[in-house]
């Protein structure tokens, strides 16, 4: 599923695909994706019955040094809410909808049959 040889770009693409077809799966439907904005950017933009959920994808070949979860620093989510915010400007008939951050880690080794796919709920939230 994971080529050795890819680029981050390829791979970037790929993880994103594969944790969008597991949320699909698990009832979420598909908003918009790679969304970008000065100062930050939106990997998956989903919505369930009640929600709006804004995701960050992360790939890591093995969890050896820790999850691509535990890589989403502070800054990143700084960055993650400020295009979210800026998405909610442009989308607007959007903002009333309860919103959520969600991150989707996603580990393999060499074998497609390794890969492990993790989707943590309200991994971070805005502070106020």
């Amino acid at each position: 599923m994971f080529g050795k040889s890819w680029n981050k770009k390829q791979t970037g693409d790929t993880a994103e695909i594969l944790a969008r077809d597991y949320l699909c799966a698990q009832g979420l439907a598909l908003l918009d994706n790679n969304v970008r904005f000065k100062g930050g950017e939106i990997d998956l933009i989903m919505q369930d019955q009640s929600s709006l959920i804004f995701v960050e994808v992360r790939y890591r070949r093995h969890n050896r040094f820790g999850s691509g979860a535990e890589t989403v620093t502070i800054t990143k989510q700084r960055h993650i809410i400020q295009a979210a915010n800026l998405y909610l400007q442009k989308h607007p008939e959007l903002a009333k909808i309860p919103a959520r951050f969600d991150v989707v880690s996603i580990s393999s080794d060499t074998s497609p049959a390794q890969t492990q796919i993790d989707w943590i709920q309200n991994a971070f939230q805005v502070e106020e």
